[in-house]
């Protein structure tokens, strides 16, 4: 089904994905996999922490002429923390994988996909998943990442170029430079700053940055990194492609709110967590009904 559509639906050479995780509130403790996490959303009771299941979800986000980017959830995997696996009965034949290894599975599933219908993947993430566990493998398979940076993030400068008729030195190249990069002394810097117009949330906005290139080991090299300045004050984020550009990789960047709004309209309308189940595959079953009743709709 989701080949017949990238085939005929008007979409353009370059797809983008979105991953992140979200926790979904269930009650009983026979319930299989769950656990205690942390609430991203407390509400008006402030509750720090919930009682249920955590899932890592991928969703594809296309350009909408009336609604702008819209979020299409695909597919997701259920994360259960290493000490929850001794509740889970052997006969159910779970293993144990941590988010960023799950992240990793769900984009190796998605991108033979895109690529039989002819397009090329960009997969957009938060700064949780930017490690190497998820980076390494996802960019063996041609895949492009865009993410956010930690303020103190580990970057570095360019390796030296050899001089023109310059002895090679012993040994492979040097892939990483030596010179740490500080974001924070960077974005503090008042020259280079640019500003550009981009369509953010269905609106041309403008957006003052600055950009350049650095070296980054989870990524396994290069990056283009774009820092952001806001009235609020300054973010970092990065493109796994030194040759994209800003426009793009912001763009890209800001269309991973519509994997929040997936969430929202999942747990809201179609009501997961709400079955009453507790068989861990059958929990499985009934996440991926809500997604793919939310995601024929919205396409139909």
């Amino acid at each position: 089904l989701l080949l017949l559509l990238l085939r005929i639906l008007p979409l353009p050479d370059r797809l983008l994905a979105v991953i992140d995780d979200s926790p979904t509130k269930r009650y009983g403790p026979k319930v299989e996999g769950a656990d205690i996490h942390r609430n991203p959303t407390p509400g008006p009771a402030d509750q720090t922490y919930l009682y249920g299941h955590i899932w890592v979800t991928l969703s594809l986000a296309l350009w909408h002429p009336w609604w702008g980017t819209i979020g299409l959830p695909l597919r997701a995997m259920l994360y259960v923390r290493k000490k929850t696996m001794a509740s889970i009965p052997r006969k159910r034949g779970w293993k144990f994988r941590t988010k960023l290894v799950l992240a990793a599975k769900l984009i190796k599933w998605l991108a033979p996909i895109v690529k039989k219908a002819g397009k090329t993947l960009w997969v957009v993430v938060d700064g949780g998943y930017t490690k190497e566990p998820f980076l390494k493998p996802v960019l063996a398979i041609g895949v492009t990442v865009v993410g956010r940076l930690r303020c103190d993030a580990a970057l570095f400068n360019l390796p030296p170029k050899r001089k023109e008729g310059e002895r090679r030195p012993r040994g492979r190249p040097r892939k990483y430079g030596k010179k740490r990069i500080s974001l924070a002394k960077r974005a503090g810097q008042k020259r280079e700053w640019q500003t550009v117009e981009c369509t953010l949330y269905g609106e041309t906005v403008t957006k003052t940055y600055r950009t350049f290139l650095a070296t980054y080991r989870p990524a396994g090299g290069i990056i283009r990194v774009v820092l952001i300045k806001e009235d609020h004050g300054w973010f970092a984020i990065f493109c796994t492609d030194p040759d994209a550009s800003v426009v793009d990789i912001w763009e890209a960047f800001a269309a991973r709110a519509t994997i929040e709004q997936d969430f929202h309209d999942v747990k809201e309308v179609w009501g997961t967590g709400q079955q009453q189940v507790r068989n861990i595959w059958t929990n499985v079953a009934v996440y991926h009904f809500n997604l793919w009743m939310h995601t024929l709709v919205e396409l139909w």
